[in-house]
Formats: C-alpha cells, sequence, structure tokens
C-alpha cells in the first residue's frame, strides 16, 4: 500500500500546481505533505507562491464538498462500507458525528485544525442535511490558513521539505489551542445570546 501512495504523489509532483489541487481531493496522502512539497516547489521557483495557494484552496476545499456530498447523498450505510477507501474508517466516523451534534456548524471551522477529526468532519455535515453555503464558508475559511502555514513551512524547509511534520509540530499545537479557545469563545457568548 505504501508503495502506492509513493507512485500516486511521484505522479502529482510532475504536475505542478494541477499536483497539489489533484493531491488535496484525492487525500490518500497528507495535506501536509502535499503543502509541503508544494512550498518546496515554490523555494526553487517551479511555480508562485499564489499559484500554489490557489491550488491548496481549491483542492483542500473540493476535498471536503465531496465528502459532505457522500454524507448528503449517501448517508452512513455507504461511508460505512465504502470510506475504507478513502481513508475513513467508522471510529473517524463516530468522532466526527459526536462533535457535529456536539457543537454544530461552527465545527466545521474548529475541526479542520484537529487530528482524525478534521478529514472526517464533512461527511456528518452532509448527513444532517446543514445548509450548503455556510458549509462552502467554514470550510474555505479553514483551508487558507492551513494551506498557507504548510506551504510557508515547505518553503522555508527547501529541500528538507519532508520534515514539514516534524517541523510543523511546534506550531500546530499553539494554533490548536487558539481555535479552541475561539470554538469556546464563540460557544459561550452564542449561548448567553439564546438564553
Amino acid at each position: 500500500m505504501e508503495q502506492f501512495f509513493l507512485s500516486v504523489f511521484e505522479f502529482f509532483t510532475t504536475l505542478g500546481v494541477w499536483g497539489i489541487a489533484l493531491g488535496l481531493m484525492v487525500e490518500v496522502i497528507p495535506s501536509e505533505i502535499v503543502l509541503g512539497y508544494g512550498g518546496y516547489l515554490v523555494s526553487i521557483g517551479e511555480i508562485g507562491f499564489m499559484g500554489a495557494m490557489l491550488a491548496g484552496v481549491v483542492g483542500g476545499t473540493l476535498a471536503q464538498l465531496f465528502l459532505y456530498w457522500a454524507g448528503s447523498i449517501g448517508g452512513r450505510p455507504f461511508l460505512d462500507k465504502y470510506g475504507k477507501y478513502i481513508l475513513i474508517q467508522p471510529k473517524h466516523l463516530d468522532i466526527s458525528e459526536k462533535w457535529f451534534q456536539n457543537y454544530g456548524p461552527i465545527v466545521i471551522f474548529t475541526a479542520r485544525f484537529i487530528p482524525v477529526v478534521r478529514h472526517a468532519i464533512s461527511i456528518p455535515a452532509g448527513i444532517a442535511k446543514m445548509k450548503f453555503l455556510p458549509f462552502l464558508l467554514y470550510t474555505v475559511a479553514a483551508v487558507i490558513p492551513w494551506t498557507f502555514l504548510f506551504l510557508y513551512i515547505g518553503l522555508q524547509l527547501g529541500e528538507k521539505w519532508r520534515e514539514i511534520k516534524h517541523a510543523a509540530q511546534p506550531l500546530i499545537i499553539p494554533l490548536m489551542i487558539l481555535i479552541i479557545l475561539g470554538a469556546i469563545t464563540y460557544f459561550v457568548f452564542d449561548r448567553k445570546r439564546t438564553e
């Protein structure tokens, strides 16, 4: 299986900005790796930063739209049966559904920064028939900083872009804490407003 992923990644690397978009849409390779490599391509002048940024946002958003539509059209039984083909296990769905039920639409933004939950959170939104426009806006709002962060780290790492997960660790944890604190603040004020 690892050899398959490597072959897919090598194919994407030949496509420049299109490879970034496709790599994120297919979601068989972690987005950090795809974007880190995109940053490396920027560092050697193969592609421009804005082109990589646009490809990252479009690819990352489309990947989530596919999952949203899979949840909306096929529902949980479809994903229980076929989710393994897009690397989504039932436990990922269980966690994501619980998050969505407990916290509602704002979790679409927040969960994009939380490991495990971020890949599957679009599915319960689709199953719950969340309105499309808010889903799209929350998704794009989260994909933009994620894309920028990993492209920038890949750009700084240059030829050492493969070390992106290790290099990103000190930034991801504070970012997650900041996002979660922001979400908690939102929930508290929203609850007070509706009381």
